[in-house]
């Protein structure tokens, strides 16, 4: 089992999960894009599941006008399964220029200890704990005020039912929500998302806990491999979790 596969096959699921939320998932030729409605490049997904050829340049064009129309900054995805010097090429001569090359770490439930760690996290039920996790998410990741309302917006679409593939949690402290995360289910894989702890709580181990409690969700859900990309800042917080490092993705964006 290739578990580069794993960890491309989960990110694109996911994708697909968030633009079927609200009929934003769209399709260009070989390429794939999304629209949450938020202003933030890294929640307006563009991607191929297969390398691009100059032949694919009208494709590229059309991804533009679809977020241009939308007026949204987006961000172009190259895993390594599309990942060639022609595809790289086609990228540059469209505009895009590269941003980050992220790490996408892997974690192996079968490897999580036997005994669960004492929990501080329940997962989102109803309506009143969805509101708590869309504040903590949205004050943890610094979103514009502006963002607000279509923020709520896409956050409101979520499932909430026990056979939904998406599920949101919080973790707390002295009985206030100070992080959340969210996990998706694809079959034997999972995929952890909006990890986030509000600023005065960090560096205290909520944060390990909080994934740690999550992969014992994606476990029980049937899943044995879980993955993430993640940031500089959240890297040691996913080792300690069990996460290792698989390979990188390529992040491209538009120029100004």
């Amino acid at each position: 089992m290739s578990y580069v596969r794993v960890i491309e096959d989960t990110f694109f699921a996911v994708c697909r999960h968030w633009g079927g939320l609200q009929n934003t998932f769209d399709v260009f030729g070989p390429v794939r894009a999304m629209q949450t409605g938020i202003a933030s490049a890294d929640l307006n997904m563009a991607w191929s599941e297969s390398p691009l050829t100059q032949e694919d340049a009208p494709w590229v064009r059309q991804v533009e006008k679809y977020y241009e129309t939308a007026s949204l900054p987006y961000w172009w995805w190259v895993f390594p399964r599309a990942k060639t010097a022609e595809t790289i090429r086609l990228l540059k001569d469209t505009g895009h220029v590269h941003l980050l090359n992220m790490p996408c770490l892997l974690a192996d439930l079968s490897a999580l200890p036997l005994q669960e760690p004492a929990a501080i996290v329940r997962r989102v039920e109803n309506q009143e704990d969805l509101a708590l996790w869309q504040e903590v998410t949205f004050a943890g990741f610094d979103f514009s005020q502006g963002d607000r309302t279509s923020y709520d917006r896409f956050a409101g679409a979520f499932s909430l039912g026990p056979d939904s593939s998406q599920k949101a949690f919080l973790a707390f402290d002295g009985g206030r929500p100070v992080a959340a995360s969210l996990l998706f289910v694809a079959g034997n894989a999972a995929g952890l998302y909006f990890i986030t702890t509000l600023g005065e709580y960090r560096r205290r181990g909520i944060g390990r806990k909080l994934v740690l409690a999550t992969l014992y969700h994606a476990r029980a859900a049937g899943a044995r491999y879980a993955s993430l990309q993640s940031s500089p800042d959240g890297l040691t917080v996913y080792e300690q979790a069990g996460f290792k490092e698989c390979c990188r993705v390529d992040i491209y964006g538009r120029k100004g």
